[in-house]
């Protein structure tokens, strides 16, 4: 991609030698039981179950009209494993690539992530992970505010990219800045340099199609932001999800802004709903 000028901004996931940074990632949970054998007749279109909202996603069905069903390899599911009709209702329906980073608990830091692919009968596969890294020191939460050392849980679009190395290969505008240097010691005493060097962001309380540098929070400053999704460094972030080098790079090189890519993340409990 080419690159972009990231501008006058500041490291908003950076820290100090003093504080450390933030990751997040989800902790695998074995896929659902294959369905039934399908009958002889296709079924009828699976609709999202939704609770006060508007329809959010198709969950079977060809994606072009007068084109005949796909169908799906046999255990492929309709929808993603372990996650429930609420949160996958809140997926939107053009989304064809989600990124599920699960925590086992509220309170865990510990998370394993996995990337789902939608197939045109509208079933869900496995494209890549699980991939185990980070999140917050504190856990997870519905209600993030600045510093509270927790990640937000939620679904949402990851549009934009950036780091200090070269662009890897990534789908995703990628901005790469020296901004992106970070130094210092994490919650553990581990070395923080290198976890920008590739990130992905996370569209909570940022612009979209910006760099990841960025720094306007259209919900106020005290809702935070900076959050990213950047190299493991081995130990809990402040509010970004964290993974292996060389699954960021594998990630940065999946993802593809015509599938109109999403996370959703949280502990296992609350994504199952």
């Amino acid at each position: 991609m080419p690159v972009r000028t990231a501008g006058a901004t500041v490291l908003t996931c950076a820290l100090t030698a003093a504080l450390a940074l933030t990751g997040c990632t989800a902790a695998q949970r074995p896929p659902a039981a294959p369905p039934a054998a399908a009958p002889a007749k296709p079924p009828p279109l699976a609709r999202p179950e939704v609770a006060g909202r508007a329809p959010a996603v198709a969950l079977a069905g060809p994606e072009a009209a007068g084109r005949a069903p796909a169908r799906a390899p046999a255990g492929a599911p309709a929808r993603i494993p372990g996650i429930g009709p609420r949160t996958q209702a809140r997926i939107p329906s053009a989304t064809r690539q989600v990124l599920v980073v699960r925590g086992e608990k509220a309170d865990g830091n510990v998370a394993t992530a996995v990337l789902y692919d939608r197939d045109p009968a509208g079933r869900w596969h496995r494209a890549a992970g699980p991939w185990t890294g980070h999140n917050a020191l504190d856990g997870w939460t519905d209600d993030h505010v600045a510093g509270d050392l927790r990640s937000p849980t939620g679904v949402f679009r990851l549009g934009d990219a950036g780091g200090r190395l070269p662009d890897p290969g990534s789908r995703l505008p990628y901005d790469q800045d020296d901004e992106f240097a970070v130094s210092g010691t994490g919650f553990l005493g581990e070395d923080l340099e290198g976890s920008f060097d590739y990130v992905v962001a996370i569209d909570y309380n940022r612009v979209s199609g910006t760099t990841p540098l960025d720094k306007e929070r259209p919900l106020g400053p005290e809702k935070g932001g900076g959050v990213w999704i950047h190299v493991d460094h081995g130990g809990p972030t402040q509010a970004c999800v964290s993974l292996p080098r060389e699954n960021m790079e594998a990630l940065l090189r999946a993802l593809d802004p015509a599938r109109e890519p999403v996370v959703v993340m949280g502990p296992a409990p609350v994504i199952a709903g």
